[in-house]
């Protein structure tokens, strides 16, 4: 095991990566409920059932997804485990499955089709979007466009990616809510406080309803601390003692129920697995009305491509940099089996009945627990394939347990940053702009597209532009037409 995963040669061990593995886990397996709730529109309960959907076909749908997302994810890590053998898991990407609803299961809805085939006509364009990833990963042009990236964009990406990560961790536990006038505001601890004496307001449910946001203050305090004095598994070790805080906080004991497992596998063979190769679908898929023909349908094509290629290609590069895997180019190592695990689970997820599969942002956090080889991601998959039938357990962890770790990454990556030259404009503006925008825009991609664009103008406009800046140039076209295009 040791000579197959490199354990020792990247200097780690079999406690470290189980450990890192299960952070990992703990820190994205809120996709095994986020996931169907993005796709199927909140199932048989969600918001497209108050718009008049069926409440029965969402439920289907929901059902479906939910399944094929933990069989997406149990693939893709353990493609990561046994042939990338890096610390990275694989999930269905967050932003690309809300992007799924409102063109294919929303879209269907309200152009008044066939919810069901609206879904699984959605699942040809994922797929086909999975087959032009591989073709790009099998060639090499995926890694050739990773590495032909700017230095400034290169070293932006991880601390772009951890402001990214630590913003998801804030959101989670309503630390950042959303205010009309300003977009964001700091949690209304005043306004909590206010109601106490109100209708029965109390000062139990007071600190019920500030717990999230305090449990994830102390959990990363915890970690703070931990980590300052070398503990081991201080990311682990913060989760188990906040999701142990948040319960006492709130007076509440976990439960979970069981009873749905088997349902959710009877719809996943209904509607979800195989549900591409249904005729009616690929019709769909270039004439529907909530698609718009061939042309809209090959710009959703290459809209998800350009997505997923981005948002993988950024986190590789930030997870790598913050496990000192990068070579001497600055490039992560093994990039290429990384790109082809990706794209292999892209058409995997269209097969099984779910959104784009992606390298998920939250590795990082495993890499931060210690994880450094594929057998952190063996043990992400492991946690996955109990999760399929044990899958309310993983809701037994609160969100707010979670959140530190990824604030905590967020910390750690935006180290990067300080090797940018901020006194070269042509730097220092691309590399700002790659930053800011990926938590702004909520996407890893956009940041990327941004900071593309922004390098290739000034570049031209100091009269710095060389053959080696065809690439980049290249890319920023395409986000250029992707941004005119697409609304994402």
């Amino acid at each position: 095991m040791d000579k197959f995963f490199k354990i020792r040669e990247r200097g780690s061990s079999v406690r470290a990566e189980v450990i890192g593995g299960l952070t990992t886990f703990f820190a994205m397996a809120y996709i095994i409920f986020v996931n169907p709730n993005q796709v199927a529109a909140g199932g048989a309960g969600g918001w497209l059932v108050g718009a008049g959907a069926d409440a029965g076909v969402m439920g289907q749908i929901w059902n479906a997804v939910y399944i094929a997302s933990i069989l997406v994810a149990i693939v893709g890590t353990l493609l990561m485990a046994l042939y990338a053998r890096m610390p990275f898991a694989q999930a269905c990407g967050m932003g690309l499955n809300a992007f799924f609803c409102t063109c294919f299961v929303s879209g269907a809805f309200f152009s008044g089709s066939d919810v069901v085939t609206g879904y699984q006509s959605g699942l040809v364009i994922i797929f086909l979007s999975g087959i032009v990833f591989l073709v790009l990963s099998v060639t090499g042009l995926r890694s050739y466009i990773a590495k032909a990236l700017p230095e400034a964009l290169k070293q932006a990406i991880p601390a772009g990616i951890g402001m990214f990560i630590a913003f998801i961790g804030f959101q989670n536990v309503g630390l950042i809510q959303t205010n009309q006038y300003t977009l964001v505001q700091f949690f209304d601890f005043h306004g909590v406080i206010s109601k106490v004496g109100v209708d029965g307001f109390t000062w139990a449910n007071a600190i019920a309803e500030m717990s999230p946001v305090l449990v994830a203050f102390i959990g990363l305090i915890i970690i703070g601390v931990l980590t300052h004095f070398k503990v081991k598994g201080a990311v682990i070790i913060s989760i188990l003692i906040s999701s142990v805080l948040y319960y006492v906080l709130t007076l509440q004991v976990p439960s979970f129920d069981m009873s749905q497992v088997g349902q959710s596998f009877k719809d996943f063979a209904d509607v979800g697995l195989f549900g591409l190769f249904n005729g009616e679908a690929w019709t769909s898929a270039f004439t529907a009305p909530y698609i718009g023909g061939v042309f809209s349908a090959i710009i959703l094509i290459i809209s998800f491509c350009l997505v997923d290629m981005f948002d993988t290609i950024g986190t590789l590069y930030g997870a790598a940099s913050e496990a000192n895997m990068l070579d001497e180019n600055g490039d992560p190592i093994d990039v290429d089996k990384c790109m082809l695990c990706d794209s292999v689970g892209t058409v995997t997820g269209a097969v099984l009945g779910t959104s784009t599969c992606t390298t998920f942002v939250e590795s990082a956090s495993g890499v931060a627990a210690g994880a450094r080889t594929g057998l952190a991601s063996l043990v992400t998959s492991a946690c996955f394939f109990v999760a399929l039938f044990l899958s309310p357990l993983a809701s037994i962890i609160p969100s707010c347990a979670t959140a530190p770790a990824l604030i905590f990454v967020g910390v750690l990556m935006l180290k990067s940053f300080a090797k940018v030259d901020m006194t070269n404009m042509r730097a220092a503006i691309p590399a700002f702009l790659t930053l800011i925008m990926m938590p702004l825009t909520y996407s890893i991609s956009n940041g990327i597209g941004i900071g593309a664009i922004s390098y290739v103008l000034l570049t031209l406009l100091t009269g710095k532009y060389s053959k080696r800046d065809i690439v980049i140039t290249i890319i920023a076209i395409l986000f250029i037409f992707k941004f005119a295009t697409v609304t994402m």
